[in-house]
């Protein structure tokens, strides 16, 4: 069975070409090309003809030859920390809907926080031709990608920075946010304010920890070495940090948590202590405004991260020749209940 129409004959179940859509809309061959790719320099009346001729025909535009004739295979990796990580799963996403948008299949792993396991993943994406990459760093040393960036491959980093290679990085502000969380706490009435974070050689545990120090330091208060707990976020061993600075001799009265994973055993530990204590917690997660008392939470926009790191990463496989630029996504802090209890004693 064929269709015929303006000169032009189609076999059922063939694809319809660029040259089939100029026939049957009565146009050039460049044309439909500039109607197809949203170029300037054709009138109302003759772009409306184009895209009838591509609506009767169902035509659509061939992106698999048109990537390989820029030389690229419109796939992208992101490496991560823990796939398993609430965290991650909008910064994803984001990730994901802007390679979409630009036609591109976006590939994920995971680095489980190992430094050789990032490498690991990062060489296999590359080697199998990723035109870009959005990573999470797990280590400190990124020289590994020096040869892959040289060739071309786009590299943007998000959550911490490169080690030891200049690259685009976007990040949260740790900093401020973890010193607008221990502000709030001291404003509450709290001098005896306790930090568990996460790994110290990790970017955000660092920044956490010298935002504690800061508004620590700004409030004229002093900073026990017990008050203050980096490590495996591990339950095991945040209970055992929280447990310890709970049952000094000058006990803490509110504790500064420095992520999700810490947060949600440090609210499991206060629910079985004896006295109130008030608890912020660096990162949103699901439920917190549903126990009681509400988590009070400085919240990172992980969709934001993802969607100006892949928004970056584009523009350079687009040919923006920009020098590496390291931006920075504010934070918010959101009251609700649990930072704002009283200091108690005894």
């Amino acid at each position: 069975m064929t269709e015929t129409a303006r000169g032009t004959s189609l076999r059922y179940g063939t694809r319809p070409t660029m040259k089939d859509v100029a026939a049957r809309a009565g146009v050039g061959l460049k044309t439909v090309s500039r109607v197809v790719n949203g170029e300037p320099g054709v009138t109302p009346d003759t772009e409306r003809r184009v895209q009838e001729a591509i609506a009767a025909l169902g035509f659509r535009r061939n992106d698999s030859a048109r990537i390989l004739r820029k030389g690229r295979t419109a796939s992208i990796g992101l490496v991560l920390e823990d796939l398993a990580d609430p965290f991650y799963g909008p910064l994803s996403r984001a990730v994901e809907e802007v390679a979409r948008s630009h036609g591109a299949l976006l590939i994920n792993g995971s680095s489980a926080e190992d430094p050789a396991r990032e490498q690991e993943l990062v060489l296999a994406l590359c080697a199998r031709r990723v035109d870009g990459l959005v990573v999470i760093p797990a280590g400190d040393d990124h020289r590994y990608l020096e040869p892959e960036i040289a060739a071309g491959v786009a590299t943007v980093f998000v959550d911490r920075p490169a080690g030891r290679i200049d690259a685009d990085v976007v990040l949260s502000d740790n900093f401020g946010g973890a010193r607008d969380a221990v502000a709030h706490l001291i404003a509450h009435g709290h001098r005896r304010i306790g930090f568990i974070g996460d790994q110290p050689r990790i970017h955000t545990a660092k920044e956490r920890l010298r935002g504690y120090r800061t508004a620590m330091a700004a409030a004229g208060l002093p900073v026990d070495g017990s008050w203050v707990s980096l490590g495996s976020t591990a339950p095991d061993r945040v209970r055992s940090a929280a447990a310890e600075m709970l049952a000094a001799r000058e006990p803490v009265t509110a504790l500064f948590a420095g992520n999700n994973r810490v947060t949600v055993t440090a609210v499991r530990v206060l629910r079985a202590h004896h006295r109130p204590v008030a608890l912020v917690g660096f990162d949103d997660f699901e439920l917190a405004d549903l126990v009681h008392p509400a988590i009070t939470v400085v919240a990172q926009d992980a969709a934001h991260l993802g969607r100006t790191a892949a928004g970056l990463l584009f523009r350079h496989l687009d040919g923006a020749g920009e020098p590496p630029r390291r931006l920075e996504i504010p934070t918010r802090l959101i009251p609700r209940g649990s930072g704002e209890i009283a200091p108690t004693d005894g």
